[in-house]
């Protein structure tokens, strides 16, 4: 949950600016961010869309433009008039407001950074009003994961969006809601009935100002219904899910150097051996027509990243035990880290209605906190990386007109159903959709125009490619668990809810005063064979899922000796642990460096918690050394070095072995060590597999640039695991057989090479920052090399009123402040610590936390970038439960009254 939220925004100026598009000329910056930056968003794509897709306004509309075109021209600008104009829609934070359902008022209360305290008389209150504010912060967001989790944002978006919404039927998101909703106890149902009723007042006020997107692009929000906030924790769930991008490119990079190779470039862990295992299921199996069959699936990657189902993310999370404190209780800290986004996915808030008293990060569209603190325990949660999602090829032919799939020997028929899209500007169409016993088949509902009927015309199919991935389970309580964890009153109460969460792959640290624990939670298959790192053969039935682990086999702790717990995405079981929960854990370094400042002393406070958190140390870089600096591999180097006759590329070398020597592994951002550091490994990286692999824009590259930045990768293990053995030390484009120390010799020289060429010759001025920088785009301006020249020129004046930065940024991949940037493509971070929370049980006031934005998603609001600063400098921003704090804290009140009626 912490690594994959939908959000979804839009602007009113993205229209209002493609008709003044030739006065206001302003900056933009290439796009920054990886090649399929996974997103949390659908962002602005809908109204810029609209105005594509409707060129006739009301006259209304069309008169407003103008007047605005003019006052454009008057003012030579156009961003001050919309900057203007938006803080004309903000919503005050102070007054009174009359909501008919209320039974007695309630209070909301926010602080100096618009976050929210809403304090209430009963639950049904509670929610209503959690409903409200939501709404009025994110009302935008929470319709389009709704239409993204129900497969029909084309009507709102049009038919751009369209292949996403056939994605997403294919899913059947829907069902796996339907099956979570119908668990939720009647206590639970009635707070979600009432939130609803919160959301809809809030739009029954709203029906003619609309937030300017939803105006804007002609959509009417449908009222919102209970089961719409259980869709969004279904949508949730399957954005954390990843394995299948990685198995698709996996299966490109195949077609074009075979199995037996590829299986070099997904490597498990350090420790572990390659899965060449995974490769000789492939045997036999036409490639060509496989990589073929997952086109269509492959071209929608970039559009699911922009609406964060690209599945990629991380976090760090650790508790310190009471005994490892100076003041003898415990500590909880936990950062989630989820692609830079403007703003950020999160909704702070605290919620208080008696005795229940919650703080934390929330999702709008659902009345939970996900990670927060309640006066007795706190939680936080890191992705187990969970590889569960499958993809099975599947023999296709038809039977009598009907589609049949090869199983176990016999021509079995899919199941199917239809579909009805409704599109924006279109006529409805009418899909069919196919099931094997494997799941949903994924290639069919994309390979052809959506204007089609996704069936297949002939005998000679391409594979059909089945995805078989976790759903609720008939009992599933995953729901009733969140709720009840919120209440939890310590740790031995919480571990028995923790497990009765089902429907996520997470791991969960928790504590109390006194006590601290971490528990595994989600679905998990059993494999009959095999490991779900590659596409499995689906005929033969030897790869089938046999069933889900029991929870009781999931890892657990509770008060270990060492005094504390840490996750960071690594494999936190050992590598003969019997079942296989994943089999692309992160990087380990992040984790060491847990334990290493962890166990550093036994004195540990909130400073040297939040010391942890904003630590740029890498654990890579002493590993480099010892590689690159000392042994057989160091000598072998050097020596090819020596053998080089042109003297300026051999000192470019020597250069970067005596900065490399002279490191002490910190990345801050003024560093020239850390600039040399990064430039290193993006040119080994190139030198390593791109000789094979490219050009640089070809699908296979592209596709090994996913496999190689969202897990464990394959430069890191060459650098320091694999030896001349592995097929990619070499350079094809050579007669010789080169070696993993000529390459590396290379790769030193082009690194210093690359940063003379980019920051001038004097090393004293090369700092890792100007080259690896923070950019808080907005997920329309990530998209915009995608949209047409109107959008893409709008956009590009209004560039700098909806981004900010970029910025100078320490870390790296193998930082707890994380840093991720794209090893082998660029140095632009895409993956940040969107939030930042400590639990510091000896303090008056426990719960400190920062988030990686504004609270606001309106350019305009003075709360849209506020906490950006805030983030950059290390500050945290306090949560206080004490009547008095909470009064000093949040000083603008607004009371949320029943109606005249009722009073």
């Amino acid at each position: 949950m912490q690594d994959s939220i939908v959000r979804l925004k839009f602007n009113e100026t993205q229209i209002l600016q493609m008709q003044c598009t030739n006065i206001c000329k302003l900056n933009y910056p290439a796009k920054s961010g990886r090649y399929n930056t996974p997103k949390l968003a659908l962002g602005f794509i809908p109204v810029i869309l609209h105005f594509r897709s409707r060129r006739h306004h009301q006259e209304k509309f069309f008169l407003k433009v103008c007047g605005i075109v003019v006052i454009c021209l008057l003012l030579g600008s156009c961003t001050t008039l919309i900057d203007w104009n938006f803080k004309g829609k903000l919503d005050p934070s102070q007054g009174n407001i009359m909501i008919a359902e209320l039974k007695e008022t309630v209070t909301v209360r926010r602080d100096a950074y618009g976050i929210p305290f809403v304090e209430a008389k009963n639950m049904e209150d509670m929610a209503m009003a959690v409903g409200y504010v939501h709404a009025s912060d994110r009302l935008a967001q929470m319709i389009g994961m709704k239409l993204i989790s129900e497969g029909r944002l084309a009507e709102m978006a049009g038919p751009a969006v369209l292949n996403l919404d056939i994605y997403m039927r294919t899913m059947n998101l829907k069902g796996a809601a339907e099956t979570l909703y119908k668990n939720v106890n009647a206590e639970n149902l009635q707070l979600l009935e009432f939130y609803s009723k919160g959301v809809n007042a809030y739009l029954d006020q709203h029906k003619d100002k609309l937030p300017p997107g939803l105006a804007l692009a002609g959509y009417k929000p449908e009222a919102w219904k209970p089961i719409d906030s259980v869709k969004i924790f279904a949508l949730v769930n399957f954005g954390l899910s990843f394995n299948l991008h990685e198995e698709i490119a996996a299966l490109n990079i195949a077609q074009v150097i075979g199995a037996e190779k590829t299986a070099w470039l997904l490597p498990i862990y350090p420790d572990e051996p390659i899965a060449f295992d995974e490769a000789t299921k492939l045997k036999g199996v036409d490639l060509n027509k496989a990589a073929g069959s997952v086109a269509g699936i492959a071209e929608l990657q970039p559009l699911l990243s922009s609406v964060g189902l690209g599945g990629t993310a991380a976090s760090n999370n650790w508790a310190i035990s009471k005994e490892r404190t100076k003041n003898g209780a415990s500590i909880l800290c936990n950062d989630m880290h989820l692609p830079l986004s403007m703003p950020s996915m999160w909704n702070m808030m605290h919620i208080r209605c008696g005795s229940y008293d919650v703080a934390g990060m929330s999702i709008a569209g659902a009345p939970i906190v996900v990670a927060g603190y309640n006066g007795h325990i706190a939680w936080g949660m890191t992705m187990v990386m969970a590889d569960n999602q499958d993809l099975f090829l599947e023999q296709l032919k038809e039977v009598n007109g009907k589609l049949h799939y090869l199983y176990k020997g016999e021509w079995l028929p899919v199941t199917e159903h239809k579909e009805v899209f409704n599109i924006k500007g279109k006529s409805p169409i009418t899909m069919t959709f196919y099931d094997t016993v494997h799941g949903p088949l994924i290639n069919e509902a994309l390979k052809q125009e959506p204007i089609h009927v996704a069936q297949p015309k002939s005998i000679d199919l391409p594979y059909g490619v089945a995805l078989s991935r976790t759903v609720p389970t008939a009992d599933d309580d995953s729901m009733n668990a969140f709720f009840q964890l919120s209440s939890a009153g310590s740790v031995d109460e919480a571990i028995p809810i923790m497990k009765r969460i089902r429907a996520i792959p997470l791991n969960m640290v928790f504590a109390d005063k006194n006590n601290i624990a971490w528990q595994v939670i989600g679905n998990y298959p059993v494999r009959a064979k095999g490991r779900g790192l590659m596409p499995s053969p689906g005929w033969t039935g030897e790869y089938d899922w046999t069933g889900l682990l029991d929870t009781n086999v999931l890892p657990h702790l509770k008060n270990p000796s060492a005094g504390f717990i840490g996750t960071a995405n690594h494999r936190t079981v050992p590598k003969d642990y019997p079942y296989i929960l994943s089999s692309s854990w992160y990087w380990p370094e992040r984790a060491e460096r847990i334990v290493q400042m962890a166990s550093a002393t036994d004195k540990h406070t909130t400073k040297t918690s939040m010391d942890m958190q904003l630590d740029t140390y890498s654990l890579f870089v002493p590993k480099l050394k010892e590689v690159i600096l000392k042994g057989t591999l160091a000598a072998d180097i050097m020596k090819e070095i020596s053998s080089w006759k042109d003297e300026k590329k051999a000192a470019a070398a020597h250069l970067a072995l005596t900065m490399l020597q002279d490191f002490n592994g910190d990345m801050k951002a003024d560093s020239k060590e850390a600039a040399l550091v990064g430039a290193f490994l993006n040119c080994a990286t190139k030198n390593i597999f791109l000789d094979e692999l490219g050009p640089v824009d070809s699908k296979v590259w592209k596709s090994f640039l996913i496999v190689n930045n969202e897990s464990y990768n394959a430069t890191c293990d060459h650098l320091l695991v694999r030896g001349d053995e592995s097929p990619f030390w070499d350079d094809i484009n050579t007669p010789e057989k080169e070696t993993k120390a000529q390459i590396i010799a290379r790769s030193l020289a082009d690194a210093v090479a690359f940063l003379e060429s980019t920051s001038g010759n004097d090393p004293g001025k090369w700092k890792w920052g100007a080259m690896h920088t923070y950019t808080w785009e907005t997920d329309t301006s990530q998209m915009a090399p995608h949209l047409g020249f109107i959008e893409r020129t709008a956009l590009k004046s209004l560039w700098s009123y909806f981004n900010r930065g970029p910025y100078p940024a320490s870390g790296d991949i193998f930082t707890l402040n994380v840093s991720n940037y794209m090893m082998g493509k660029d140095f632009n971070t895409w993956l940040i610590p969107s939030m930042r929370m400590i639990v510091d049980f000896s303090q008056e006031e426990p719960m400190l936390a920062v988030n990686s934005s504004g609270q606001s998603d309106n350019p305009s609001s003075p709360h849209y970038d506020d906490g950006i600063k805030a983030w950059r400098d290390g500050k945290y921003i306090p949560f206080p439960f004490k009547d008095a704090a909470v009064k000093d804290q949040y000083q603008d009140v607004m009371q949320l009254n029943p109606s005249a009626i009722r009073q």
